[in-house]
C-alpha cells in the first residue's frame, strides 16, 4: 500500500471539492470580464418593444405581418387543336399619305394659305376623315431619266435642252441622280448635292450608240431602285415616250408604279417641233409614224397622271423655262394629307383616290384675281394606291 505525504492529502482535498466545470474553463480562451448584469427570465425584451426597466434591454417593435395577396385568377387553359402552336394577333392600321399640288391653270402658281376643310378626300367614291394637315416646301430627292438613243439630232437635242434646264433650277439641297437609257440603262452619277457633278454627267452625253430606246426597262429599274430610298421621290422622264425593245412591257410597268408609293412622275416629251414639222406626211408610214408617237404621247400622260405628276410636249426650247418652273412649283410646294381609310382590308387591291377643294360652305371652291375674274386651277394628287396585302 502506497503512503502519501501530508502536502499530497491537502492537495488531493483541494481537488475533490473543486467545481466541475474548472478543467473545461481552462481549456476555452479566456473571455472578457462582462460589465453588465445578465437579464433575468422576468427581464427578458418585451414583444411589443421599449426598455423593460433602467437596465433592461430593448426590442424593436414587431412589424404585423402583411396580408397575403389574393391569389391571381387563373389564366383560362386554351386547348389548341393537335399541331397548331401558340400565336399573337397584331392590327395594322393602314395609314395613307397624299401629296396635293394646287396650282393656277394659266401661270401654274401654287396657291397657298389653304386650310384643311378645304380639301375632301375620296377613296373609292368613299369621303375619307382627313387626320393631319400641312403644307410643306423642302428640298427634293429626284431622278433625271433622259433617253440618249442614237434616233434623230432633234430627239437628242431637246433631251439635252430639257436636262439643263432642269438642273440649272436645282437647289444646294436637292438630291438629284442621272440615269440615261437606250438599249440598256446607265447610271451616270447616284444621288449627289454638287450640281457640278450633274453639269459634268450631262456634258458627257454627246454621241449615242444604241437606237433602241428601251424606256419600259428603264422606268421599271429606276423604280425598284427608288423603292430602297426612304422620303418622297421624284421622277423626271425625258425622252420621246417610244419603246422599242424592252422586256417589261407597259401592264407591268403600270403594275410597277400602282406598287411603288412615294414616287411622282414628271414627263416631258421630245422631238416636238420636227414632229409638228412632219406630222400627216410621208403616206402609209408616215401615219403609222404619227400613230405611233400619238400613243407614246399616252403612255407619258398616263404615267404622270397615275403618280401625281404632269407632262408636258415642248415645241419650242423656249416653253422649257416655264415648264420646269411649273414642275418647281408643284414638287417644292405642296399640302399633304394623311387619313385612315374606311376600307381597312389588306388585300392588295388598287383604291382610287379623288381630292376636291370647297369652300367653307361645302360648294365647289371658286377662286377669282384682284379684277374678280374667275382663275381655272388643277388639282395635282394621285390617282390612286395600292393597299397593303396581308402576308401569310
Amino acid at each position: 500500500m502506497k503512503s502519501f505525504s501530508a502536502a499530497a492529502i491537502s492537495v488531493m482535498m483541494l481537488l475533490a471539492q473543486a467545481p466541475a466545470t474548472t478543467f473545461a474553463q481552462q481549456s476555452s480562451p479566456p473571455q472578457q470580464p462582462s460589465t453588465q448584469q445578465q437579464p433575468s427570465q422576468d427581464d427578458a425584451a418585451p414583444e411589443a418593444g421599449g426598455p423593460t426597466g433602467d437596465n433592461g434591454s430593448i426590442a424593436l417593435p414587431k412589424k404585423k405581418e402583411a396580408a397575403e395577396p389574393a391569389p391571381a385568377p387563373a389564366e383560362p387553359k386554351v386547348k389548341n387543336p393537335p399541331g397548331l402552336q401558340n400565336f399573337s394577333l397584331h392590327v395594322d392600321v393602314p395609314v395613307v399619305t397624299v401629296d396635293v399640288g394646287v396650282l393656277l391653270e394659266k401661270t401654274h402658281q401654287f396657291v397657298p394659305n389653304l386650310k384643311q376643310q378645304n380639301f375632301r378626300v375620296y377613296e373609292d367614291g368613299k369621303e375619307q376623315q382627313i387626320t393631319t394637315f400641312q403644307q410643306v416646301k423642302a428640298p427634293i430627292t429626284a431622278v433625271l431619266l433622259v433617253e440618249f438613243a442614237s434616233t434623230s439630232y432633234y430627239f437628242v437635242y431637246d433631251m439635252r435642252n430639257a436636262a439643263y434646264t432642269f438642273a440649272e433650277q436645282l437647289r444646294p439641297d436637292d438630291y438629284i441622280a442621272v440615269i440615261t437609257y437606250d438599249f440598256h440603262t446607265n447610271i451616270l452619277t447616284d444621288f449627289t448635292e454638287d450640281k457640278r457633278v450633274v453639269y459634268n454627267a450631262l456634258n458627257s452625253l454627246t454621241i449615242p450608240t444604241w437606237r433602241e430606246t428601251n424606256m419600259f426597262d428603264a422606268l421599271y429599274t429606276t423604280l425598284d431602285r427608288l423603292s430602297r430610298v426612304e422620303g418622297r421621290k421624284y421622277v423626271i422622264l425625258i425622252g420621246s415616250g417610244r419603246d422599242t425593245f424592252s422586256k417589261i412591257t407597259l401592264d407591268k410597268t403600270l403594275a410597277k408604279i400602282k406598287a411603288t408609293p412615294n414616287v411622282t412622275i414628271f414627263t416631258i416629251s421630245t422631238g416636238g417641233y420636227v414632229r409638228a414639222m412632219t406630222e400627216g406626211r410621208g403616206g402609209f408610214n408616215g401615219q403609222l409614224r404619227d400613230m405611233d408617237y400619238l400613243q407614246a404621247d399616252n403612255e407619258m400622260q398616263t404615267f404622270a397622271r397615275m403618280t401625281g405628276g404632269m407632262h408636258f410636249s415642248p415645241r419650242f426650247t423656249g416653253e422649257l423655262p416655264e415648264d420646269f418652273a411649273a414642275i418647281n412649283e408643284s414638287i417644292r410646294n405642296q399640302y399633304v394629307l394623311t387619313y385612315t381609310p374606311s376600307n381597312v382590308k389588306q388585300d392588295g387591291t388598287y383604291r382610287k383616290l379623288r381630292v376636291e377643294l370647297v369652300d367653307e360652305e361645302g360648294h365647289p371652291l371658286r377662286m377669282q384675281d384682284e379684277k374678280h375674274k374667275p382663275l381655272k386651277y388643277d388639282i395635282i394628287a394621285r390617282d390612286g394606291y395600292k393597299a397593303k396585302e396581308q402576308v401569310e
